[in-house]
């Protein structure tokens, strides 16, 4: 086999390798599924490592002789650009990562770290004030007992600023808001009236301890958090309509 061929396959071996670390950090930690759809990530994330995964490689078909006076110069080059484009594409997902689960009024709100609100950041309990690198953790948010800041971030989030569930300052353990979560909580029969009732029950299938649901809003697609028997235990996210 000519040695062009074999530098050729080595590095596409590597670059699999990598991009397989890659694709578990994604979708498996950083947006567990269907986190992945809810928030469009997937299309463009595969898109972006597939181009990386092959252009090294090419490029190192092309330019492989040996012999070669700057062959090692330009492998180098070609694995630094390699590796640059990884890391850009793969800073951009961490940035848009769903750092928390919010329940706020009447629904789940999914929370990405660009759109956290760090203004008042310092008068959040502290496991709030730095967006987890472990996967998205779930929360609840609470409106502020002042008056005035309600109407302000009333009038903020009409404009197109963050609201409750951007603000970890007003975050409180899951576990307090179980009252306000049963209050909400709606029956599984009317999933029906929002999704086609085969794909109603086919979801539903793998979780047979669900009672009720919740909507959960996310920037791409909207989805449905299924809750235990007590309508307050958070048990999975489906891709399920929870609204037409």
């Amino acid at each position: 086999m000519p040695a062009r061929i074999k530098a050729f396959l080595m590095h596409l071996a590597v670059s699999a390798a990598i991009a397989l670390l890659a694709i578990l950090l994604v979708f498996h930690i950083w947006y567990p599924a269907p986190l992945h759809e809810a928030l469009g990530v997937t299309h463009i994330f595969l898109v972006l490592l597939l181009v990386d995964v092959t252009l090294g490689p090419l490029l190192t078909l092309l330019v492989f002789k040996p012999g070669k006076k700057t062959l090692i110069m330009d492998l180098a080059v070609i694995a630094c650009l390699q590796l640059a484009a990884l890391a850009y594409g793969l800073w951009t997902v961490a940035e848009g990562r769903p750092a928390w689960i919010v329940y706020n009024a009447d629904r789940f709100d999914v929370v990405t770290v660009v759109d956290i609100d760090n203004r008042q950041l310092d008068e959040a309990f502290p496991r709030y004030r730095n967006a987890p690198w472990t996967g998205p953790q779930w929360v609840g948010a609470v409106k502020p007992d002042d008056p005035e800041q309600r109407s302000n971030i009333f009038f903020e989030a009409v404009q197109g600023g963050s609201d409750i569930a951007q603000r970890p300052n007003l975050y409180r353990p899951l576990t307090e808001m179980t009252e306000a979560i049963r209050q909400r909580a709606q029956p599984l029969e009317k999933l029906n009236d929002f999704n086609d009732a085969a794909a109603v029950r086919d979801a539903l299938q793998s979780w047979p301890s669900a009672a009720a649901w919740v909507p959960l809003m996310a920037r791409a697609k909207p989805m449905v958090v299924l809750l235990g028997e007590n309508k307050s235990e958070v048990i999975a996210i489906v891709e399920l309509a929870p609204w037409k």
